[in-house]
């Protein structure tokens, strides 16, 4: 693992990275998390009837327009054309739980982690915010990177 931090300069300032000399490859990046609910939440996700409407319908779109959002708020994240934005929702009855899976594709000179973690992360917020009305104890977690591929650094893949 390369442990050198490439977003300060020689004497300690942050910096954008210079990505202008690098190479355009396809990257795509995968993050997921989870939103933990209690069982009436879960059943009004799972059942489509909750007051505010389709959540994951909604969570799905606030995740990719968070996506395409990512530099506005991330310091220093390079705004990314990107190619490919999925959020997908897995409903795990014996966790009382919905995880997102966000995948962010581009072909440009760097990567799209922090596209598909910001996208998992707005995506259970939004669930989070279009459920409060049912029960404010719910508790989003487990965000991280699953895989990655493409450019200098090569694959990714989390291992537990």
């Amino acid at each position: 693992m390369n442990s050198k931090l490439n977003h300060f300069d020689a004497a300690g300032n942050a910096v954008m990275v210079d990505v202008g000399g690098k190479n355009l490859t396809e990257r795509i990046a995968v993050a997921s998390g989870k939103i933990f609910v209690s069982n009436e939440v879960y059943s009004a996700i799972e059942s489509g009837s909750s007051k505010k409407g389709d959540v994951l319908g909604v969570a799905r779109i606030a995740g990719i327009m968070a996506a395409k959002k990512t530099s506005e708020v991330i310091p220093l994240c390079h705004p990314l054309p990107l190619s490919h934005c999925s959020l997908d929702f897995e409903m795990l009855h014996d966790e009382s739980a919905v995880k997102v899976i966000a995948t962010v594709k581009t072909t440009w000179a760097t990567g799209v982690e922090m596209e598909a973690l910001h996208a998992a992360s707005v995506a259970l917020l939004t669930i989070y915010d279009m459920c409060k009305a049912i029960d404010k104890r719910m508790t989003l977690g487990e965000i991280h990177l699953e895989s990655k591929s493409g450019g200098k650094s090569g694959d990714f893949t989390f291992a537990r």
